[in-house]
């Protein structure tokens, strides 16, 4: 085997299996005795979880003081935060919830030893003053199956409207020293919900399997998660309380650390590139985004392959991809592929998944998304797309 040379970035110590968040408060005592809790206003503090957490923490001689995150973290509400508890002797922080609550609680608490302002560190729109740590110890406990933010070292803050923006804080400090994953977690999440999740998580590891940067090493973990995908997405979107349900969800979970862990090493493309302006200029939630364009994006991508790459190995791994999805092992490279669309694009469908113009998006507005696109994601696309090329997945999901 000839490998050329690849890095990997820190990752956090993986503790995965269902019923294994009472293990957090030892976890927690690993660090010390006072916790900071970052949480959602809703699910996870009105479920049967909560109350029994906090038992378990007081019975551990745990204090804690809460946060609640309502909707996505912006530089603001990180910044408050860091104010409210920069004088309270914290040990450590812990995010428990979906990928706001888990970006916000890292931005958090790696800012709470130093006491300034995120909009010091925000990439492109911050001040430019480079970040050095040290943060406080940050564990990830994902109620979701969807962002992997339990193992990547960016914390993603947002504006919305007009001077809308989706940036990253960013350092390898910031990487969870312990993601715990616990499956049960997930139980009870509307089918809206895991469609948007899932097809986020998908999404990510889709494209960074094809990404430019993409490694042997990469490869092997995006495709052991785009084979959970297919195994037990449509049961977990399903829902339930049956075995079948349940080892859906567990096999979300796992494909969605795969993607967190995959994408912090190799990057995305296309789709988190227009996901990105179509999340920050409109009101559209991320993995509607992502849902929304995968196919339209994967189209673009082959064809834009096709014509001037034709050597690229992503037209392999998209071929593969649609043996796997479709059910199709005997199909050649080219019908593979188109197989993939067209799954994707029954995926669309099958999970009722919006139009842009849904969100008040016009072919007016087609300009200004393409400029916005040309992100960090973008970077790592298989291959470089025209403005033509990025306006026409935008102008086929209108």
């Amino acid at each position: 085997m000839n490998l050329a040379p690849f890095a990997i970035a820190t990752l956090p110590r993986i503790i995965f299996g269902a019923g294994r968040l009472a293990e957090l408060p030892q976890l927690i005592r690993d660090y010390g005795q006072r916790v900071l809790l970052v949480t959602g206003r809703g699910s996870f503090r009105a479920s049967a979880h909560w109350p029994s957490l906090l038992q378990d923490l007081a019975r551990a001689q745990i204090s804690h003081v809460s946060f609640s995150v309502e909707g996505e973290p912006s530089p603001e509400m990180v910044d408050a935060a860091v104010a409210k508890y920069r004088d309270a002797a914290l040990n450590v922080v812990v995010g428990i919830g979906g990928g706001s609550v888990l970006d916000a609680a890292k931005a958090i608490a790696g800012l709470l030893p130093g006491g300034n302002s995120v909009l010091d560190h925000l990439e492109d729109v911050g001040r430019g003053i480079p970040y050095h740590g040290p943060s406080l110890p940050f564990i990830a406990v994902p109620t979701t199956a969807g962002t992997g933010s339990e193992a990547t070292r960016n914390a993603v803050l947002s504006r919305h409207g007009p001077d809308g923006f989706k940036k990253s804080f960013r350092h390898d400090c910031l990487v969870a020293r312990v993601a715990l994953i616990d499956p049960q977690l997930l139980a009870g999440t509307p089918r809206h919900l895991m469609a948007a999740q899932g097809m986020d998580a998908f999404t990510q590891l889709l494209e960074s399997y094809v990404s430019l940067r993409a490694n042997p090493f990469t490869d092997a973990l995006a495709w052991s998660g785009l084979e959970a995908v297919a195994e037990g997405f449509w049961a977990a979107w399903e829902g339930g309380d049956s075995a079948q349900a349940a080892a859906g969800r567990a096999a979300m979970a796992y494909a969605a650390l795969l993607s967190g862990i995959t994408l912090a090493q190799v990057g995305l493309g296309s789709v988190h590139g227009l996901a990105q302006p179509l999340g920050s200029l409109f009101p559209m939630p991320h993995g509607v985004a992502c849902g929304s364009t995968v196919a339209a994006a994967t189209a673009v991508n082959l064809r834009a392959l096709r014509e001037r790459v034709p050597g690229s190995p992503a037209l392999h791994k998209y071929a593969r991809l649609g043996r796997l999805l479709g059910g199709t092992p005997v199909l050649d490279d080219a019908a593979a592929a188109q197989s993939l669309v067209d799954t994707l694009e029954g995926w669309c469908d099958r999970l009722e998944l919006p139009r842009l113009s849904g969100f008040g998006i016009t072919a007016a507005d087609i300009p200004v998304i393409v400029a916005a696109s040309r992100n960090n994601s973008m970077k790592s696309n298989p291959v470089l797309l025209t403005d033509e090329e990025i306006a026409a997945i935008v102008r086929q999901r209108l």
